[in-house]
């Protein structure tokens, strides 16, 4: 079987390691960024099959990559899940749930919800 390749788009170090360690033993190829920039590159370049993002990030927040991607026609096709720690009252979050992206809030998902999540956005279960 070929492995889903998934992009992780994080700048804590701590919070990226342990996503790509998760998502390495569940058998998706993971490449890694550790900004905006950085991701909305490496995704151009690399085409992963779905991103996990950040929305607070250095150099380019999760935003701003990912309408930076979507001027691409791969782009606007790529599955994106957006894990924050926005709260529903945000500004930000509502501009988001009006989007095709799907939003988990990291305090309120463990990994199991969150490789699920990533498995039905594939079609994989």
């Amino acid at each position: 079987m070929i492995s889903k390749k998934i992009l992780v788009v994080e700048n804590e170090l701590s919070t990226r390691k342990i996503l790509v360690d998760k998502l390495s033993r569940e058998h998706f190829s993971v490449l890694e960024a550790k900004d905006g920039l950085e991701g909305l590159n490496m995704a151009l370049k690399e085409h992963p099959d779905l991103i996990l993002t950040d929305i607070f990030m250095p150099k380019m927040d999760g935003m701003e990559m990912m309408n930076n991607l979507h001027k691409d026609a791969w782009g606007k096709q790529v599955p994106i899940i957006i894990l924050s720690n926005l709260d529903d009252d945000s500004s930000m979050m509502k501009t988001i749930k009006h989007s095709n992206y799907d939003y988990l809030l990291k305090v309120n998902h463990n990994l199991a919800g969150l490789i699920e999540k990533i498995k039905n956005k594939l079609g994989l279960v």
